[in-house]
């Protein structure tokens, strides 16, 4: 079985910080590409970081400049660094990759993590 494991997230007031992992575990794979996804509560889940196999990154127009994607050199584990956080980046984030299934999207997901940032 090829998961993708998470841990960080929590509580955190507006203006901090917060950092989210995400590790590929069970069947050997590696992270080329990858993406975080959100789901704000009453809101669709949407992709607001990704990184691509060249390491290039996108991210979603209200994260930009304060969040960054990342992946470690042996391509095992994503992060999410979240700077200056606000109330309205409070969602479950679920990180995903593996195989390609279209754009922005992959095969596998992570458990999901829940950052609440309060005011």
């Amino acid at each position: 079985q090829a998961q993708l494991v998470q841990s960080g997230g929590g509580l955190v007031q507006a203006g901090g910080s917060l950092r989210l992992s995400c590790t590929a575990s069970g069947s050997a794979f590696s992270i080329n590409a990858a993406g975080w996804y959100r789901e704000a509560p009453g809101k669709h889940r949407e992709l607001v970081a990704s990184i691509s196999s060249d390491g290039s990154t996108k991210y979603e127009d209200s994260v930009k400049g304060r969040f960054t994607i990342s992946r470690d050199n042996a391509k095992i584990t994503v992060y999410l660094l979240m700077d200056r956080l606000k109330p309205e980046d409070t969602g479950v984030y679920y990180c995903n990759a593996g195989p390609p299934r279209g754009w922005g999207l992959w095969e596998y997901w992570g458990q999901g993590t829940q950052v609440t940032v309060s005011s």
